[in-house]
């Protein structure tokens, strides 16, 4: 089951939505559509690096319901493109790598219905007070 995101307009304008998020990992779904698009009728390269620093950032900030929210920001992002595709739909995973007092790195992978690694990514991420 999907939970959508109602905390950040843009990915919630994307159609994205976070199937799991547990300390130190997050997953996000997202259909694909022709929206999502490039030229060549493949996911665009922007909607990859988009889910790659929302499931790695993610990944740092899971605090359970009753808790306060913790937000970040990003540092760094580098991303390799694995593949490219269409495909039914995306699947982002954000793995917390390290944490510390103000800065945490995680890393990402994006998957075309699950059997089709498209892109990763590792970053480093600040939290926000």
């Amino acid at each position: 089951m999907t939970t959508p995101i109602t905390d950040n307009p843009f990915l919630q304008w994307l159609g994205a939505s976070l199937a799991q998020w547990r300390s130190g990992y997050a997953e996000l779904h997202l259909p694909s559509t022709p929206n999502l698009f490039n030229r060549t009728e493949r996911i665009q390269g922007g909607v990859l690096c988009t889910l790659l620093d929302v499931a790695a950032g993610y990944a740092g900030v899971y605090a359970p319901p009753e808790a306060p929210k913790i937000r970040s920001v990003t540092l760094s992002l580098t991303t390799q493109f694995m593949a490219s595709g269409a495909g039914q739909g995306l699947v982002a995973k954000g793995f917390l790598e390290r944490k510390g007092r103000t800065v945490y790195f995680a890393r990402a992978e994006v998957w075309q219905d699950e059997d089709l690694l498209l892109a990763t990514a590792v970053g480093t991420y600040k939290y926000i007070r």
